[in-house]
């Protein structure tokens, strides 16, 4: 089971690897606009949740695969090489497809936690009011990134074109 759950934090650091880099970003592309420090808070957190991530491999020796951490970051570079409408700078759906990655990273990233709170039941080197408290904080994010998501959606769509 331990090289299973290897592999499995592995994978959730490498999308965390990505997360953090789409929501900085985010943050950076929106400076000035009302959503700006709501991003830069995200990405901050996300950074601590990664940061919180490697202190629990760490704790029940899970080793860090660097290879995947780079493969991560590297994924997050091409996504942005996506046909948006626009080929040298950012379309109006940038935004809003954004939000939709950091929606599911979000969402990841919950599914990760609630995992390890399982563990947590069977392993004593797994903190699991520490998880308890990750678990709540991602559910805020996944609220605010809700609300900037629909906001975006709305402004992007709303005059019906």
């Amino acid at each position: 089971m331990s090289q299973l759950l290897s592999i499995y934090l592995n994978d959730h650091l490498a999308a965390a690897s990505a997360g953090v880099e789409l929501a900085r970003r985010a943050a950076a592309s929106h400076d000035g606009f009302t959503a700006a420090p709501t991003l830069h808070d995200l990405a901050e957190e996300l950074a601590a949740d990664r940061d919180a991530l490697l202190e629990l491999m760490g704790s029940i020796d899970v080793p860090v695969r660097t290879y995947k951490v780079y493969l991560g970051w590297a994924a997050e570079k091409i996504g942005r090489l996506k046909l948006n409408g626009r080929i040298v700078r950012r379309s109006p759906l940038s935004t809003l497809v954004e939000l939709e990655g950091l929606a599911v990273a979000v969402h990841a990233k919950m599914a990760g936690w609630r995992t390890l709170r399982a563990v947590a039941d069977s392993d004593d080197r797994v903190d699991a009011r520490r998880l308890d408290g990750l678990i709540a904080r991602a559910h805020r994010q996944a609220d605010t990134v809700e609300q900037l998501r629909v906001s975006a959606a709305a402004t992007l769509f709303g005059d019906g074109s």
